[in-house]
């Protein structure tokens, strides 16, 4: 078998790399992470809110990914697949926070290590604070669903792909959390579109 560390890597799609993760290749599984990293530590961030938490997460997730690599179907995109495992450790660890204390935040030591090096998107902009509080008081469901298709760019179909359910209920969730959210984030009203998520904090398109 031929290492990934021996071809140019933007030569190996990402399918490859998970199939050579998962036959043994020792770099494979790096450069996926290596290359999907930013979105994947946006996604835990901007679910949970937390850096820390979001940091746990993400470490969760790519020890989920490197170990699940052999029974990935092949049936969706691999970012689908990552996203849909980081969504799937927030949740883990919101149901786990929800029947023990909160601990303080620790500082940002803590979780340098797994934090990719490029800023999080969102604190681009002064009203990011506001919005990722509001974002904290929906239910999950339609916190997730807000932030993959308002914030991360991603259309219905490819979030309902993440969260595995039907593009009509990312719909119904979409248009539920925007309602709640709108009250919360009413004095942003005259300074940016209230009708997006992302035209708060910022999105971009998936890769």
């Amino acid at each position: 078998m031929t290492s990934v560390s021996m071809r140019r890597v933007d030569e190996v799609p990402d399918k490859e790399l998970l199939a050579r993760h998962a036959e043994g290749d020792p770099h494979a599984f790096a450069e996926l992470v290596h290359r999907h990293r930013d979105r994947m530590w946006a996604v835990a961030l901007r679910t949970l809110g937390d850096p820390e938490e979001a940091a746990d997460a993400l470490q969760d997730a790519c020890l989920s990914a490197f170990r699940a690599a052999g029974r990935f179907r092949g049936d969706a995109a691999v970012t689908t697949w990552l996203h849909r495992i980081v969504v799937n450790a927030c949740l883990d660890r919101i149901r786990r926070k929800s029947v023990r204390p909160a601990t303080p935040m620790g500082d940002d030591a803590t979780f340098d290590a797994v934090a990719p090096k490029m800023p999080d998107p969102t604190d681009a902009h002064g009203v990011s604070l506001d919005v990722r509080t509001a974002l904290l008081q929906l239910p999950f469901e339609q916190r997730a669903a807000l932030i993959l298709v308002d914030m991360m760019g991603y259309s219905v179909d490819d979030a309902a792909n993440v969260l595995e359910v039907p593009p009509g209920t990312i719909k119904s969730r979409c248009a539920r959390g925007r309602a709640r959210l709108a009250p919360l984030l009413v004095h942003h009203r005259n300074r940016r579109d209230p009708r997006n998520v992302g035209g708060v904090e910022g999105g971009g398109m998936p890769k």
